[in-house]
């Protein structure tokens, strides 16, 4: 029973990074350099840093694009050699943008987007199965924002952020014969972001931006459980449809980007970015239940649960070519760290270091543009030696994105 109870706290760490790590899918045309944001041909910068918006060359601008993201898992007993594979959907990132000058100094701009989120399906049999046998995760940025040109080469800008996440977990609860959904559509939380971003001359852009740390609510999460029959429901304290509410605070991680972009030639330019993620503040979830006794004895519808992530860094380079003023040839490469070690490792929201490949083209057709990108991912193999879950052995992974991106610039 107690093993059975201490995998239900692991909701927290779903729900508090909707999709366990930030999803670099917010610009076509960035990713196909490495993701790197100091660039401001269009709305697309809007994300990355709000006070970009001030040197997009057009007076509106309009982005929207999506992808198309691929992977798989690989997890080996090394004991009994076994080895099981998820059988994933392909996800799919979403973000749209417009970007406006009322007046020369002043732009107004708002940006969705989807930075947080996946689907993860493991066989119903494997050996993880009271961890996670299917998660999907959605999560979803709505940032109204402001830019003020304070000189003819730097800028400030300012957004508000509110965040929106769904999760929905399958997971077997083997000690009845049973399982467990849990599902919430309604956690929400708040932030904001601010930058500057300066163009002290033709070549050079340098872009400074931070995201807040966002307490995502969920204010009335349903476990339901759902056994041959109902005897357990009374010892677990459930209503008679197996199900139990719960509230918890749960924290999504700041950001901190340092972006250069430098014209090495008008047709050639060079970028790279620095990323620092605050996933420590993720040292541990609280998840209170209105029933459930599964906390300890001072207190037992609350159940705390150590995580002990570790803050992380990330960094990007690409390049960019002009074959003409209308076909662009795009190439890069980062490096992202894991938030946690292998005696954390948790395989419903499974992170490993990774390199990544990326490239793409663009087109520019008047006021019209059209850009498509792929990554490559190289995760590295983990040895996974999480004590407290009784998890060991190794894990493998493999991904890859593909983007289309739209853009409209008319005046």
């Amino acid at each position: 029973m107690k093993k059975i109870l201490l995998s239900t706290a692991l909701l927290a760490g779903v729900l508090s990074y909707a999709g366990g790590f930030r999803v670099s899918l917010q610009g076509v045309r960035q990713l196909a350099m490495a993701h790197t944001s100091a660039h401001t041909e269009d709305a697309s910068v809007t994300f990355f840093n709000p006070a970009g918006m001030s040197f997009i060359p057009s007076k509106l601008s309009i982005v929207a694009g999506g992808f198309g993201a691929s992977n798989k898992v690989t997890f080996q007993n090394l004991n009994t050699l076994q080895s099981t594979e998820t059988d994933n959907p392909i996800g799919t990132p979403i973000y749209a943008a417009v970007a406006y000058k009322p007046i020369d100094k002043l732009s107004l701009g708002f940006s969705f987007s989807t930075p947080f989120g996946s689907t993860i399906q493991w066989p119903e049999s494997w050996e993880g199965r009271e961890l996670v046998q299917k998660m999907e995760l959605k999560s979803f940025y709505f940032q109204p924002m402001v830019s003020v040109k304070l000189a003819d080469w730097m800028s400030f800008g300012a957004s508000y952020i509110y965040a929106k996440g769904k999760v929905d977990w399958d997971k077997a609860v083997t000690q009845f014969n049973g399982e467990l959904n849990i599902n919430d559509e309604k956690a929400s939380g708040h932030g904001y972001g601010f930058g500057f971003y300066f163009r002290p001359d033709d070549k050079l852009d340098v872009s400074v931006a931070y995201r807040s740390a966002i307490d995502m609510k969920a204010k009335n999460g349903k476990a339901t459980f759902k056994f041959p029959s109902t005897s357990p429901y009374a010892l677990l304290g459930l209503d008679a449809n197996g199900q139990d509410s719960f509230k918890a605070t749960l924290p999504l991680v700041e950001e901190y980007t340092i972006g250069l972009t430098y014209k090495i030639t008008p047709k050639w330019l060079v970028s790279a970015d620095f990323n620092y993620h605050g996933w420590e503040r993720y040292s541990k979830l609280t998840l209170d239940f209105a029933n459930a006794p599964i906390g300890n004895q001072a207190d037992p519808t609350v159940l705390v649960n150590p995580k002990n992530f570790k803050n992380t860094k990330t960094f990007r380079l690409g390049t960019q070519y002009a074959f003409s003023n209308m076909i662009f040839g795009r190439l890069g490469a980062y490096y992202d760290e894991a938030p946690y070690t292998d005696e954390n490792f948790i395989p419903e929201t499974p992170s490993f270091n990774t390199y990544v490949i990326t490239g793409g083209v663009g087109f520019k057709l008047k006021q019209f543009g059209v850009d498509i990108a792929g990554a490559y991912a190289m995760p590295q193999s983990r040895d996974v030696k999480n004590a407290n879950l009784g998890f060991y052995g190794q894990a493998k992974a493999t991904a890859f994105y593909l983007g289309l991106g739209l853009s409209y610039n008319p005046f």
